[in-house]
């Protein structure tokens, strides 16, 4: 029972950190309301700070592409339960955009600004339905077992857990990976664009491309058949026009 117990205190706390580091990481992209932001002036060398910044990055890159394989999670439940498997990724990536929040090094300079109030609103908008569409997204594929909660809270229960069903809920009929196209979003648009924040959003925009193909080759592998079809069916990150003709509703779908 304390084993258990144990297991679901870890599963909640891992959560508790990544919220924290959601909520901090709209801020520090956004530019608001928190110590550390994405833009500023630069200090020092723009080398140093290029190196500190694309090595922050780069971290947080083999992290979270590396703990994600199935190779490294069946290492990885030699050394803790397979329970708290999903809620040490969960952690470990916080810790690893936390580094790169404290760390991070503007660089300065603007590449495009808007003036309009009307556009640096819209601006501010889509924004805004970046950082919403990934949230909503989680919560389509079941928010709690991509971050952990649910395999914690089984664990608790004493039940075995039931891998997710693979669905294709809303968008995801309409593209294979909407919430990276929130993540898209969130990244790209703003009224200012520095240098700083366009280093982050290039860097961080090749990241989720490869790592799409990655997460492919993976469910592929899980799904077989039934996920190639449902990527011949439904295109990567952008809608195509309406066609005529309809296909079928739903293809299975998990993360």
């Amino acid at each position: 029972m304390i084993r258990r117990v144990s297991i679901f205190a870890y599963g909640v706390a891992s959560y508790a950190v990544f919220f924290a580091t959601f909520l901090y990481a709209i801020a520090f992209v956004g530019g608001f309301g928190v110590p550390r932001l994405i833009d500023g002036p630069l200090e020092g060398s723009l080398a140093v700070a290029l190196a500190v910044d694309l090595g922050l990055l780069g971290l947080f890159a083999v992290q979270h592409s590396v703990m994600a394989r199935p190779a490294f999670k069946r290492w990885l439940t030699r050394a803790v339960p397979e329970a708290a498997e999903r809620s040490t990724y969960v952690l470990a990536s916080s810790v690893a955009l936390l580094l790169l929040f404290w760390l991070w090094r503007p660089i300065g300079g603007v590449v495009w600004t808007v003036e309009s109030p009307v556009a640096r609103a819209v601006a501010y908008g889509v924004f805004a339905a970046g950082w919403t569409t990934v949230l909503v997204c989680t919560f389509l594929i079941n928010h709690f077992d991509l971050f952990g909660l649910r395999q914690s809270w089984l664990a608790l229960l004493d039940r075995p857990y039931t891998p997710l069903r693979f669905t294709t809920p809303g968008p995801y009929r309409v593209v294979r990976h909407p919430l990276y196209v929130g993540w898209f979003l969130a990244f790209w648009a703003t009224p200012t664009m520095t240098a700083t924040h366009l280093l982050f959003a290039v860097m961080t925009t090749a990241y989720i491309l490869i790592a799409i193909q990655l997460e492919e080759r993976d469910l592929v592998a899980a799904h077989g058949e039934s996920y190639a079809v449902y990527r011949r069916r439904v295109p990567m990150l952008i809608p195509r026009l309406p066609r005529s003709e309809k296909g079928p509703a739903t293809n299975p779908r998990t993360v």
